[in-house]
C-alpha cells in the first residue's frame, strides 16, 4: 500500500479545521473581530489550495469523457446531492419553529437561489463539490483540445487566460448560474499543481528547499506590503487583484515545496482530519446549523457568544470523527467509490 503524502493531509486538516471554525465564529458573531480578520488575512488561500492538490495528484485527465464524467459525478455530484438534502432536511425542520415564534425565516429564502448558487440552504460549503465537479469537467474538455502536437500551445493559452476569465466575471458580478464563476480559477490551480510537481521532481532537494524558502518568505513581505485575497467560494477580490493572484500563487508554490521536500512527518489530530477530510467537510455544516436553530427556536440566540464558540469546537470536532468510520462505509455519502481501471490504464 502507497504510503500517505504526510504533506497534504496536514495542509488539508489545517483547511479544515479553519473552515470549520469560520463558521463556528460567524454563527456566533465574531467573524468582524479583528483579531479573526488578523486570521484569514493570512490564510485565504487555503480553499485554493484544494484545487491545487488535486492537480498535483492527477495523473491524467485523459480518456473517454463519459466514462471520466460518470466517474467524477459519482466521487463529487451524488455526494454532493445527498448532503444538499441532509443539510436543507435540518433547515426545513426549523422553519415551522421559527416562522411560529418570529412569524418569518431566520435566513431569507428566495427562488433564484435555487439557480444563482450551488451553496445549498442548510449546508452552505457544498458549493465546493460543484465547483470541483466542474473544475474536473472543464480540465478533461480542455486537455481534449488538440492544435499543436505533441504539447498543445492553445491548451496551455486556456489556462493562463482562465484567472482573467474569473477576475472578469467578478467584475460582472459573477454572472454564471450555480457559483460557477470560481471554475476558471479552480482551472488555473488545478493546472499550477501539475506543473509544480514536474517541476520539483526534477530538480534536487536543496534546490526545491532553497525556492521554497524564498517564496514563503516573499510571501510574507507581499501580504503586509502589497496585500490582496481571494475568495474562492464567492470569486471575490479583496484589495488590490493583482496582489490576491500573485500572493495565493507564491504561497501555495512555496508552502507546499518546502512541506514535501522537508519531508513533513504525519501531525496527530491534523493529519487525521486532513486523511478524511470528505466527512469533516460535508458533514460539520448540518450539525452547526442543528445547533443553532436549536437555540434559536428557544429563544436563545448564539451570536455574540464566547461560550457557544468553545462548547462548538469541543462537539462539532470529537462527533465528526465519531462519523468517519460510518459515512467512509457508504460511497454515496463520502465519494469513496472504487476506482474502476480505464482501457489506457489497462494496457
Amino acid at each position: 500500500m502507497r504510503e500517505r503524502n504526510h504533506t497534504f493531509d496536514f495542509l488539508c486538516g489545517i483547511c479544515i479545521i479553519r473552515m470549520i471554525m469560520l463558521h463556528i465564529i460567524t454563527f456566533c458573531g465574531h467573524k468582524n473581530d479583528d483579531w479573526w480578520s488578523e486570521v484569514m488575512a493570512w490564510s485565504f488561500f487555503f480553499m485554493c489550495f484544494f484545487f491545487f492538490k488535486a492537480g498535483y495528484f492527477n495523473k491524467t485527465v485523459a480518456g473517454n469523457t463519459k466514462a471520466f464524467i460518470a466517474d467524477k459525478a459519482k466521487r463529487l455530484l451524488i455526494p454532493y446531492v445527498i448532503w444538499g438534502l441532509i443539510g436543507f432536511a435540518v433547515y426545513a425542520f426549523f422553519l415551522p419553529f421559527e416562522i411560529k415564534r418570529y412569524h418569518h425565516p431566520i435566513e431569507p429564502m428566495y427562488w433564484s437561489h435555487l439557480w444563482s448558487t450551488s451553496a445549498v440552504w442548510g449546508n452552505e460549503p457544498m458549493w465546493f463539490l460543484f465547483s470541483f465537479f466542474s473544475c474536473y469537467v472543464v480540465v478533461h474538455l480542455i486537455k481534449k483540445i488538440h492544435i499543436v502536437k505533441p504539447i498543445s500551445v492553445f491548451q496551455t493559452l486556456i489556462v493562463l487566460a482562465c484567472p482573467f476569465l474569473s477576475y472578469w466575471m467578478w467584475t460582472l458580478d459573477n454572472p454564471l448560474p450555480m457559483s460557477l464563476s470560481n471554475v476558471f480559477m479552480g482551472v488555473f490551480f488545478f493546472n499550477l499543481g501539475r506543473v509544480w510537481r514536474w517541476i520539483i521532481d526534477r530538480v534536487g532537494r536543496q534546490v526545491a528547499l532553497s525556492i521554497s524558502i524564498f517564496l514563503i518568505a516573499l510571501f510574507i513581505v507581499l501580504n503586509i506590503i502589497w496585500h490582496g485575497e481571494y475568495i474562492m467560494h464567492a470569486n471575490k477580490f479583496v484589495g488590490n487583484e493583482w496582489a490576491a493572484f500573485t500572493n495565493t500563487v507564491i504561497i501555495l508554490l512555496g508552502l507546499s515545496g518546502f512541506l514535501i521536500k522537508l519531508p513533513l512527518k504525519r501531525v496527530p489530530v491534523i493529519n487525521y482530519i486532513g486523511q478524511h477530510s470528505m466527512v469533516f467537510f460535508v458533514a460539520h455544516y448540518p450539525i452547526l446549523q442543528f445547533y443553532r436553530f436549536t437555540h434559536i427556536v428557544f429563544g436563545r440566540s448564539i451570536y455574540g457568544r464566547i461560550d457557544d464558540i468553545i462548547i462548538l469546537t469541543f462537539f462539532v470536532f470529537p462527533l465528526c470523527v465519531w462519523l468517519v468510520p460510518y459515512v467512509e462505509k457508504v460511497p454515496w455519502l463520502s465519494g469513496r467509490w472504487k476506482k474502476e481501471k480505464t482501457k489506457s490504464e489497462q494496457q
